[in-house]
């Protein structure tokens, strides 16, 4: 005991002496993280028209819609191949009449409400009814009726819920495109709820399930979109805010893209494109070609509504000067109303070639010696469009080419809404600047959309008919072999060229440039894309 006790002693005094030796502290100081960037904010050349995708016909429009809604089917990424979206899976008959749907369950509104079976045949039935109470005054369900017919012609016969998870589609009669068609974003679901409560409002307040819910619409300025914390998507989408601006001046929206105030800007002008390569901190991108720029007749007026001072015209447009002053090499001519790279394409036809004395000379042959009588009003396109980037410009260049032949112009560029409505009505403009970008990789929605007689209102902005050309379109629609409906389809393009309803000017690759560190992004050759996947690295 007595030795412990001492031993303990002499312990205490060893550790009374000892010094604390401190560990060094390490040098190295820890880099505070970076924020990674999550808000993306896009230029565009004009503001949407509507933000319910069902009345609208305009890309700008679609762009909005594709943030905030889904559809059944969609397209894969930079394709048209269809792949399920809010449709899990689907089953069609052996005579080609009866589709089922297995729809995705757990999907929410932005509201809160169910998507279900009973939403999809909600939206389907007040597209389809002219009667519907969901119909709001000047809305026209213009591609639907363009895709499926006009009521009493109609190619679906009904729309039924199964059950909560199934919906099923009965046809009047086959339709080679309909996956392709119902994957197209203007038969986006909405939600019942919102549509029955918001009435005319839900045009500027829409909802869907789409990975974006829309938070607010500063016209003519901008649109603001959130992240959906609810999306069905695990994991998507990246960003938490999506700021859409509408920036008509090309060249001031390459400016602000240069300046950092846009992340991504579409439609940049050709001239542009050495310095957006230059500049290491943007990257340059290529919208695939899938469309055609044109200039249209409105055939119900004179003199327009004679085939030869349209075939005059078309003698009068030098479409290699404009593509070589306009779209910087990144376009070709157009011959046909489709793209080349489209199935279906006649590529036997002969352009007219730019001849001013061979378009003097029908115009004489139609009467006009002189050329034609007063001033016709030329609509040309305020905004920057894919197949378009300066509608005024080129207007200009048709205007003074027309001038020598004796076809004088006077050029209208109202806004974008206002202008679409005046070519809509087809009562201020005698001729006028459009274009088209493919929705689906069918014939049949460049063909049957733009220039059927059915499409009278609507896409059929000419008015062009011809009887023939109908019996063409509808066949094709109807076929199941797809070398028959090639050929049907190459049919139609020789009349359509004969007659002259348009002016096709060009097909183009629409120039966009983004930061060094945007990624995820792939331009669909549809004309727009989902940001669901774009993060910025």
């Amino acid at each position: 005991m007595v030795l412990i006790l001492a031993a303990s002693f002499a312990l205490s005094g060893c550790t009374k002496d000892t010094k604390t030796v401190e560990q060094p502290k390490s040098e190295t100081k820890q880099e505070p993280q970076k924020k990674v960037q999550d808000t993306l904010i896009v230029g565009r050349g004009g503001d949407s028209a509507s933000l319910d995708p069902a009345i609208v016909t305009d890309g700008e429009s679609i762009k909005i819609a594709q943030q905030v809604f889904d559809k059944l089917l969609e397209y894969k990424a930079g394709t048209t191949e269809v792949q399920p979206m809010l449709a899990e899976s689907w089953k069609v008959s052996n005579d080609g009449l009866v589709y089922t749907f297995s729809l995705r369950k757990g999907v929410k509104f932005h509201d809160g409400t169910d998507f279900n079976a009973e939403a999809v045949v909600f939206n389907f039935s007040r597209w389809s009814d002219p009667k519907s109470p969901y119909k709001f005054q000047g809305d026209s369900f213009d591609y639907y009726t363009s895709m499926f017919g006009a009521e009493g012609a109609s190619i679906i016969k009904e729309v039924k819920a199964v059950d909560a998870n199934t919906v099923q589609f009965t046809l009047n009669k086959p339709q080679a495109p309909f996956l392709q068609n119902i994957a197209m974003p203007p038969f986006s679901i909405a939600s019942p709820k919102a549509v029955q409560e918001k009435k005319e409002k839900f045009k500027s307040e829409p909802v869907g399930t789409g990975p974006f819910v829309f938070k607010e619409w500063k016209r003519n300025d901008s649109i603001t979109l959130e992240k959906n914390a609810s999306y069905w998507r695990q994991g998507f989408p990246k960003l938490n805010k999506v700021i859409v601006r509408a920036i008509p001046d090309n060249s001031a929206r390459f400016t602000a893209l240069q300046n950092g105030e846009l992340d991504l800007a579409e439609g940049i002008n050709p001239d542009d494109l050495k310095n957006l390569e230059a500049n290491k901190n943007l990257q340059k991108i290529l919208r695939p070609s899938f469309n055609v720029g044109y200039l249209g007749f409105n055939v119900t007026k004179k003199p327009f509504d004679d085939p030869k001072v349209r075939q005059a015209l078309n003698y009068a447009v030098n479409k290699k000067a404009i593509i070589s002053a306009f779209f910087g090499g990144l376009a070709e001519p157009a011959v046909n109303p489709l793209p080349p790279s489209l199935w279906g394409y006649n590529k036997d036809i002969q352009d007219y070639p730019y001849d001013l004395e061979k378009a003097k000379s029908l115009l004489a042959e139609a009467g006009y010696a002189n050329g034609l009588p007063g001033e016709y009003t030329f609509y040309a396109m305020p905004v920057s469009r894919p197949y378009m980037p300066d509608g005024k410009k080129v207007a200009e260049a048709i205007q003074a080419d027309f001038a020598k032949i004796g076809v004088k112009t006077k050029i209208a560029s109202p806004e974008w809404a206002t202008y679409l409505d005046d070519v809509k009505k087809g009562e201020k403009d005698d001729l006028f600047m459009l274009g088209w970008t493919g929705d689906n990789g069918d014939p049949d929605n460049f063909l049957y959309t733009l220039l059927d007689k059915t499409n009278i209102p609507g896409n059929n902005r000419s008015r062009y008919v011809n009887e023939e050309v109908h019996s063409l379109l509808v066949e094709a629609q109807s076929a199941t072999d797809k070398a028959k409906r090639e050929d049907l389809y190459k049919k139609s393009q020789v009349i359509i060229k004969k007659d002259a309803p348009w002016v096709p000017i060009a097909h183009s690759n629409q120039l966009i440039g983004a930061k060094a560190g945007l990624s995820g992004y792939v331009p669909s050759p549809t004309g727009s894309e989902a940001f669901t996947e774009v993060f910025f690295k």
